[in-house]
């Protein structure tokens, strides 16, 4: 069994990686921990863990976590970086649902998140837990940077494009959408039922934390040249992502088909058929990415869908996903529950 420890299970990416976490047969959960509800049994403050959590969220303590295999870091950005050295002397591995390793460059990471960075020569080590495209680097590695929600849905929904060279890599656009569950548990304006409710608005138009994230990934991919404009908006829903991406076609190639062969064998990409429009419900509290792809008109641009639930893909799914491909486990160990609907 893999014993494993969970720093700030209180959060939304925190419960819904206890929730996958529980029916685990290959784990076995040891320490969570929260400032705020230390001594708190977790059935408590979340109803729906009752008779599968017998445990109380206690004060963090380093020392008492290297006994665990792997650590999953559920915290605010910022604070894995403070513990992450200590961890991995201790031979436990780490994986960061935050955004502490994601960018390798620490200037651009310290600009972005407004903080020094407390532990630089982590960042080139820690790799980006992407399994569709970095899977074999994850297999071996100490330290993991699940990468972000909107990365997740726009990464994925562009990669086969930028693999084959089939657009013009300076005029891609992302058009994405996020639940408020996105922002996080904490009390903020802005997520209140009587503000985002029957609203729609973009936010952080001249650039978001996770442009510098994407861009690095695409271009890691697609060579230096890539750009692309990405607008995040924040739709009246609890969860979800819907992100749709444009790309100026250089080829006559069958889109369908290209996407079909890249993500075939993928446990957690669905390619729709011809002529589908996925709709963030068909992944409601699932490890799916679901995709589709249209080529326009007078055939000379792509329109890529692409969803996925920013709680599971877009985060905690996605981290036992690296999980279980890090200690050798069919990696949809756990992950296989079907969305949930309506």
């Amino acid at each position: 069994m893999i014993k494993v420890g969970i720093i700030g299970g209180t959060g939304y990416t925190g419960v819904e990686l206890l929730r996958i976490l529980v029916t685990h047969p290959g784990v076995e959960l040891s320490i969570i921990t929260s400032r705020r509800e230390a001594g708190t049994r977790v059935a408590e403050l979340f109803p729906n863990l009752r008779d599968y959590v017998d445990l109380s969220f206690t004060e963090l303590n380093v020392a008492k976590l290297t006994d665990c295999d792997v650590v999953f870091s559920a915290t605010p950005n910022g604070v894995a970086m403070s513990y992450a050295r200590q961890l991995l002397a201790a031979g436990v591995r780490l994986i960061d649902i935050a955004a502490d390793f994601r960018i390798k460059e620490q200037s651009v990471w310290e600009r972005w998140y407004q903080m020094s960075h407390a532990c630089p020569e982590l960042l080139e080590e820690a790799v980006y837990g992407l399994p569709e495209l970095y899977r074999d680097r994850i297999r071996n590695a100490r330290l993991i940077a699940n990468p972000g929600c909107y990365p997740t849905a726009v990464i994925l929904g562009l990669l086969p494009l930028l693999e084959t060279d089939s657009v013009q890599v300076t005029t891609l656009i992302a058009d994405a959408k996020s639940g408020v569950s996105g922002a996080g548990r904490r009390a903020k304006i802005g997520s209140l039922l009587a503000e985002a409710g029957d609203s729609l608005k973009a936010y952080s138009v001249p650039g978001h934390r996770h442009g510098p994230e994407i861009h690095q990934v695409l271009q890691d991919v697609g060579g230096p040249e890539v750009e692309l404009t990405f607008v995040p908006h924040l739709v009246p829903m609890i969860r979800g992502i819907h992100a749709t991406l444009y790309a100026q076609a250089r080829s006559a190639l069958d889109p369908q088909a290209l996407y079909v062969k890249r993500y075939d064998g993928e446990p957690f990409v669905d390619v729709l058929p011809v002529g589908h429009h996925p709709d963030t419900r068909s992944v409601r509290g699932s490890n799916f990415c679901r995709i589709a792809v249209h080529r326009l008109g007078n055939g000379n641009r792509f329109v890529v869908l692409s969803v996925i639930d920013n709680l599971v893909k877009g985060a905690s799914g996605q981290a036992v996903q690296n999980m279980n491909i890090m200690f050798g486990l069919d990696e949809s160990t756990g992950l296989r529950s079907p969305p949930l609907l309506p």
